[in-house]
């Protein structure tokens, strides 16, 4: 039962992360727009308050779970070595060079 859950992909990338952020800040300015302006029309702000919440559950569910479309653009990793083979793990290579002091 519990290999179900952990096949589960729970990641975004950071491509996947601007793009949601994006959605979400879009879906909330684009509810607050509407829903001032409808409650501004029928003079009514519950409405606003309504529509604004109501374009943040949307907002949520378009965002918060990692939906394929948030993973395209994942990192390359290193491999993973196993402790028990022996080999130890490679070492970055030097890339910072030294300044000569004048």
């Amino acid at each position: 039962m519990l290999s179900r859950f952990k096949n589960i992909p729970t990641h975004m990338d950071y491509k996947g992360q601007k793009l949601a952020e994006q959605i979400f800040q879009g879906i909330i300015l684009i509810s607050a727009v509407i829903g001032f302006i409808y409650g501004l029309i029928i003079q009514q702000f519950g409405w606003t308050v309504y529509i604004v919440l109501g374009g943040f559950a949307v907002s949520c569910v378009l965002t918060l779970p990692p939906w394929p479309m948030y993973r395209k653009n994942p990192l390359p990793w290193q491999p993973v070595v196993p402790e028990s083979s022996g080999e130890s793990p490679p070492k970055p290579q030097e890339t910072i060079k030294k300044k000569k002091h004048k």
